[in-house]
């Protein structure tokens, strides 16, 4: 069964619209429960990425359920890997791995961790490590897919932060030179990295600016507001004549759906005790963005 892409509109429906939502809240609530069982984690990552992998993995994506190695599914790779245990939960309501798997994350001889391995996880298409990889990647499996006369659309999530790696912007120029219309990158511009600000530790903008000037098309989009980044995602796809690279930027707060936590850059990592737990999931559940 084909899970998603090949929308009638470019603009989803209310009824599409408030299921993109639910599995929003599904990945934010889905990642408490598993952090719960490995007792630390990256909540904010997370849920500053919510929205955007729902409409990504619920909408824009080609993919099949139950088929992660399809030949012609859309690509999708992760530079801020650490977000990966809000993806798992997805990867398994798509039924590319079992449940029972997803239950058992990070305990001895589990697959699933605090980063994905592709080697090891159906559904993973890049495994993450060290931050700045991710694009490159992207635009190898972009140009691979052309060079093998497929239709897939790769898609590639980086961090802010992650735009202070030298390796990115060699993958903007290649991605540029090569005229990799099927690559769509998504910045998640949450301001936020592990030690801080992002603008303080080193700024970052312009970013629009700065990737049109490697000649990507840029797109600037409320990352939380599924309707808007789902519309977006579909009128890129519906250009199946497009001879330039493709960058979001997604502006996000991290820690979304969790008051104390968005205004707390402190819990990039950590660990909610049962009270903490509690209140967290409140707030998620009556999210209404």
């Amino acid at each position: 069964m084909e899970i998603t892409g090949g929308r009638n509109s470019l603009r989803p429906t209310d009824e599409e619209i408030a299921f993109l939502k639910d599995r929003a809240k599904f990945c934010r609530l889905e990642t408490i429960r598993l952090i719960e069982i490995a007792k630390v984690g990256h909540y904010t990552s997370v849920f500053s990425a919510a929205e955007l992998f729902s409409a990504l993995y619920y909408d824009a994506m080609d993919l099949r359920r139950g088929e992660p190695k399809w030949e012609d599914r859309d690509r999708f790779m992760m530079g801020k890997g650490h977000a990966a245990v809000g993806l798992f939960p997805l990867l398994a309501d798509l039924d590319f791995i079992d449940r029972d798997v997803l239950d058992g994350y990070t305990r001895l001889g589990n697959p699933l961790g605090d980063h994905p391995d592709m080697t090891k996880v159906p559904g993973i298409d890049f495994s993450s490590g060290s931050i700045g990889h991710a694009l490159s990647a992207g635009c190898g499996m972009a140009l691979a897919g052309r060079m093998l006369g497929k239709d897939f659309y790769t898609y590639v999530m980086i961090g802010d932060g992650e735009l202070q790696e030298g390796q990115v912007w060699e993958a903007a120029l290649f991605g540029a030179h090569n005229g990799l219309g099927k690559l769509i990158g998504i910045i998640d511009r949450n301001g936020y990295q592990l030690d801080g600000s992002v603008d303080d530790i080193i700024g970052v903008e312009p970013i629009v600016e700065k990737w049109q000037a490697f000649g990507w098309e840029t797109h600037v989009v409320d990352g939380h507001d599924v309707a808007a980044v789902a519309t977006l995602l579909r009128t890129l796809k519906a250009d199946r004549e497009r001879t330039r690279p493709v960058m979001i930027i997604a502006e996000t707060v991290k820690g979304k759906g969790v008051s104390y936590m968005e205004t707390e850059p402190g819990w990039h990592l950590g660990y909610l005790d049962p009270s903490d737990a509690a209140r967290a999931i409140a707030e998620i559940e009556a999210m209404e963005i």
